[in-house]
């Protein structure tokens, strides 16, 4: 088990105060912007230690980027993210864990884990994309 420096403490309570999956580098800009002085590098390795202990989630984002997020959630669960505004809703699939499991077994494989983010538009900005398009 880590222990729990200020600089941790602030990197969980800024990233609890996100609503949505952040970056590394603006959660770092967020932190400088109220006053601290904590160092990327270590904004770096107490997101990896918040999310290999479970209590945040991370991602890549379809261009390839680390994302974290405070997790809400106990247990395997997947995220549907809006690529607009970046509202981020937890879900889980029964269907894609029976798939997986179903599929790996059929390979000769075991212990398989599995990463599953749906990215798309939210309603609110499929709202406003179809009204901007309307509109023009």
């Amino acid at each position: 088990m880590k222990r729990n420096t200020w600089q941790r403490e602030a990197v969980r309570g800024a990233l609890d105060s996100t609503g949505g999956f952040i970056s590394a580098q603006a959660l770092h800009a967020s932190l400088h912007a109220t006053g601290s002085p904590i160092g990327l590098a270590t904004v770096y390795r107490a997101l990896a230690d918040l999310a290999g202990q479970g209590e945040a989630d991370s991602l890549q984002s379809p261009d390839g980027e680390s994302l974290y997020r405070a997790c809400s959630s106990d247990g395997h669960h997947h995220h549907l993210i809006c690529r607009n505004c970046g509202l981020t809703v937890e879900i889980s699939a029964t269907e894609v864990e029976t798939w997986a499991k179903s599929v790996a077994a059929e390979h000769g494989f075991t212990q398989a884990a599995h990463v599953v983010d749906v990215f798309g538009l939210c309603a609110s900005c499929s709202a406003l994309l179809a009204a901007g398009a309307a509109s023009a």
